[in-house]
């Protein structure tokens, strides 16, 4: 991680971090990383404004919750002040495992119900804050990005909604489509990889493996992550394929229309023998990350690893443990940015990455008013890692 020193700086003001109940434990993480930080700084010691600032805290984390009623609806109750406090409001919006009683029944948590209580936080600030940052790892709604026919803009009228707000600034992981920040052109979005945390993890956990040009290829399952690739494979030095799906576009498959695959072809070098690296930002039904290991696998690669940011398996990890058994995929890895069940952290091919370290910097510097220029791109930290690991 790259070291910054907040030595001769002054926060802009009070931190607080509201972690919902979707990312409880991320939060905590987070919270225990910049108390740590904090306390080890010695430059909290030499200014008397640092102490009234409550720079050394024994929590950051914001006292606040979101209660139901019998009905189902909700509020937000803020349960200290807010006055003149620099709050980071941290919410997991694909995290299903939440629960809240509607007239009696139990009612799982839905990405919505989720971004509404970040818009009820907001709401009972009451514009009292010194400056307000949401922090949806998982940007919501990304994947309704664009309008092919008559349909919804969502991610893009959700941007809005939160600038109307009185939101500053927003801070996302790993974008579906960065893009969507032209909503708000004027306004705070800060779009974070997760590269060199991901190429840490595997580096550590592979024991076999080798970031040779020789031996390693990064692989896209589609077009549509291929500046990801390519990103990796330049910046490890190796090469890179993409995999495209032909289609028939004269038929519907589903509901969301998709038009169906009718084969896949692959564009790169050839992968017989070399390890292979498939990085994406999400798995969601798997079936992209699953049919590209099953046609390198045709092709000859040695071990199969996956990457992908967040590990969302909408339809079950069946396939998964069955690509695994027979020996077609070695790893998968995804991040604690989004909701990691202990049915899935249990899995023998699963390692997951995490990101807590890497936000608390993110905040730290932030609630600091330095720039973070350096953090969104690790190019550098990466280089410098590659160098440890060859030695």
């Amino acid at each position: 991680m790259t070291k910054v020193s907040f030595s001769e700086l002054i926060p802009v003001a009070p931190l607080k971090i509201y972690a919902h109940s979707s990312c409880a434990n991320l939060g905590l993480l987070i919270n225990e990383d910049i108390i740590h930080s904090r306390n080890n700084d010695n430059s909290a010691e030499k200014t008397h404004a640092l102490t009234r600032l409550g720079y050394q805290s024994e929590t950051y984390l914001l006292d606040a919750d979101c209660p139901r009623f019998g009905s189902g609806e909700a509020k937000a109750k803020l349960n200290e002040s807010v006055h003149g406090k620099d709050l980071y409001i941290l919410a997991d919006v694909t995290n299903y495992s939440g629960e809240y009683q509607s007239s009696g029944t139990n009612t799982f948590t839905s990405p919505d119900d989720i971004f509404q209580d970040v818009k009820r936080i907001i709401a009972a600030c009451s514009g009292k804050t010194y400056r307000i940052t949401v922090i949806l790892p998982y940007l919501y709604e990304n994947r309704q990005n664009r309008r092919n026919v008559l349909e919804s803009l969502d991610c893009a009228t959700a941007l809005q909604e939160l600038v109307s707000m009185g939101v500053d600034n927003i801070i996302t992981f790993e974008s579906h489509d960065p893009t969507v920040q032209n909503a708000i052109p004027i306004q705070g979005f800060d779009n974070f990889t997760t590269a060199l945390q991901f190429i840490r993890e595997i580096a550590q956990t592979e024991s076999d493996i080798s970031f040779d040009k020789d031996q390693l290829m990064i692989v896209s399952p589609d077009d549509g992550g291929m500046g990801r690739a390519v990103y990796y494979a330049n910046v490890l030095g190796v090469d890179m394929g993409m995999f495209y799906k032909r289609r028939n576009y004269t038929a519907k498959e589903n509901t969301h229309g998709k038009n169906p695959v009718t084969g896949f072809e692959f564009l790169g070098n050839n992968v017989a023998g070399k390890d292979v690296l498939v990085v994406d930002d999400m798995i969601a039904s798997g079936t992209s990350a699953l049919d590209t290991a099953y046609e390198l696998k045709k092709r000859n690669a040695r071990n199969i690893y996956i990457a992908a940011t967040f590990g969302l398996f909408s339809e079950g990890l069946e396939r998964f443990d069955k690509a695994y058994e027979d020996g077609i995929i070695n790893r998968i890895y995804t991040t604690n940015l989004s909701y990691v069940s202990d049915e899935l952290k249990s899995k023998p091919y699963y390692a997951n990455v995490d990101l807590s370290k890497y936000l608390s910097l993110i905040i730290n510097t932030s609630n600091h008013d330095t720039s973070v220029n350096a953090l969104l791109n690790p190019t550098l930290r990466i280089q410098e890692l590659l160098a440890e690991i060859k030695k």
